[in-house]
């Protein structure tokens, strides 16, 4: 396999919706070859690279096993990679989306809400 750059084979490999994304969750720190910080998105991997990635709270461990030419289909994409994501990883503490109860808050909940948050109430 040829080298490629860590943002483009995260896109390719489907790991992330958009290249710029993955420059992004790089970037952030979020991204980490064989243990140590991919310090940007130019960093080349080759195969048997382990990439870790920390997305929406999620952890991801792949191994990579090969390159690809262009983004194609999430069943070649999966070919891309060993998926080594440890089975007993613990949820988030919190759900990554609230689930609504009850009606929307009217105009004078909302002025309650903020009223309580900066402290006059």
């Amino acid at each position: 396999m040829a080298e490629q750059r860590l943002d483009k084979w995260l896109w390719c490999a489907r790991l992330v919706k958009t290249r710029s994304g993955a420059a992004r969750l790089i970037t952030d720190g979020k991204v980490r070859i064989n243990g140590e910080r991919a310090p940007k998105p130019s960093r080349l991997v080759r195969d048997g690279d382990v990439v870790t990635t920390v997305k929406l709270g999620r952890l991801s461990v792949v191994r990579i096993l090969d390159a690809a030419e262009r983004r194609g289909p999430a069943s070649a994409a999966q070919a891309l990679y060993e998926d080594l994501t440890p089975k007993d990883v613990p949820p988030p503490d919190r759900p990554l989306t609230q689930a609504r109860t009850g009606k929307r808050p009217t105009k004078r909940d909302r002025r309650l809400l903020d009223a309580f948050r900066i402290g006059k109430v």
